[in-house]
């Protein structure tokens, strides 16, 4: 389903909108109710999402690897590592500086240079994503002459084990890794899917009842985290979310949504200042008291305050926001003399 005069399919960019605004909800939601101490009707659905807000991201994330995996190495790492490196130390730059002031109580200048320098180790703030992803597609690049069922199957069992040595790298990795491999391996059963959902919506919505029931009694029962299960709950929240963008692409009903997909970088580098700022304003006038509404009205700042972001400054200087720079690149013919986050 690619629309006409367009290379990007729709069906995907729903996926990645849906993706993308599930997980600004999720840090606005937490973020509310930490700050205000309690929790708000906004938390059931946050905690719904969790066993599949992740995986469908970075299964979506890998679908298109193979367009690149194979080209000269010059060109891969510029799209798939160069590209998120660059907005990963720009946007990280940006987050601690405004963190600065927070930081710096009780700590001197070597302490607040070290704390820099470790967003390099270990990712910054609500960047990980965007950090972990070019390692996700190098070790899928060097992995790629070995069996895929060997690779998807070592992936699992991290997944299973689980790990927590308290290193984001490595725990997210853990976690995460088979969910992309996934995508890229199964790229075409995904697709497969898609399309299925397309020519059947009765048949998928019936489907989408049935998972969401299951997926919520799992959380409601605490065993939505348990090893094999959160596996399984991780990939069929993924193929839910495939098959909902799906029929949203069919009946072309929430554009915004699949808007939100087609910028999902943009929103994923800066939501966090509107989120933040919004967040403080409405806790401390108290105009709504509600904090479920409360969360909602920061979840519409963390995504819409991006895109506006994004549209005041792509025709200005400031654009090496969100688009990367010639000078910042390593093809010698790059495909466009400015390529938007993506």
């Amino acid at each position: 389903m690619v629309a006409a005069g367009k290379s990007r399919v729709d069906w995907v960019d729903y996926a990645k909108g849906f993706c993308i605004v599930f997980v600004v909800m999720m840090h606005s939601t937490l973020g509310v109710e930490a700050a205000a101490g309690q929790e708000g009707w906004m938390h059931a659905l946050v905690a719904f999402a969790k066993p599949f807000r992740m995986p469908d991201f970075f299964l979506i994330s890998g679908l298109f690897l193979g367009r690149v995996i194979d080209r000269d190495w010059r060109t891969f790492l510029d799209r798939k590592v160069v590209h998120f490196a660059y907005f990963y130390v720009l946007w990280m730059t940006i987050q601690f500086a405004i963190k600065v002031p927070g930081l710096a109580a009780g700590q001197g200048p070597a302490e607040l240079v070290r704390l820099y320098f470790l967003g390099f180790l270990e990712p910054f703030g609500t960047l990980w994503f965007i950090y972990l992803l070019p390692v996700f597609f190098v070790v899928t690049r060097l992995t790629r002459h070995l069996p895929p069922l060997l690779v998807w199957l070592v992936a699992a069992a991290l997944e299973i084990a689980p790990i927590h040595t308290g290193w984001i790298m490595i725990d997210e990795f853990a976690a995460r890794f088979v969910y992309f491999f996934t995508g890229y391996w199964l790229v075409w059963t995904v697709f497969g899917l898609a399309e299925r959902a397309g020519r059947r919506p009765v048949l998928a919505v019936a489907g989408l009842f049935v998972w969401a029931a299951v997926n919520g009694a799992l959380v409601d029962a605490g065993f939505a985290e348990a090893p094999v299960v959160s596996l399984l709950l991780g990939l069929a929240g993924a193929g839910a979310v495939v098959t909902i963008a799906a029929l949203l692409a069919r009946s072309g009903w929430f554009g915004a949504l699949r808007y939100c997909g087609e910028n999902s970088i943009v929103i994923y580098l800066a939501f966090f200042l509107p989120m933040v700022v919004s967040r403080t304003l409405l806790l401390k006038t108290g105009i709504v008291s509600d904090l479920g509404t409360v969360s909602v009205l920061v979840t519409l700042a963390g995504v819409i305050g991006p895109l506006l972001l994004w549209w005041a400054v792509r025709n200005t200087r400031l654009r090496f926001l969100f688009t990367r720079p010639p000078a910042f690149r390593l093809e010698t013919e790059p495909r466009l003399a400015l390529q938007p986050a993506e």
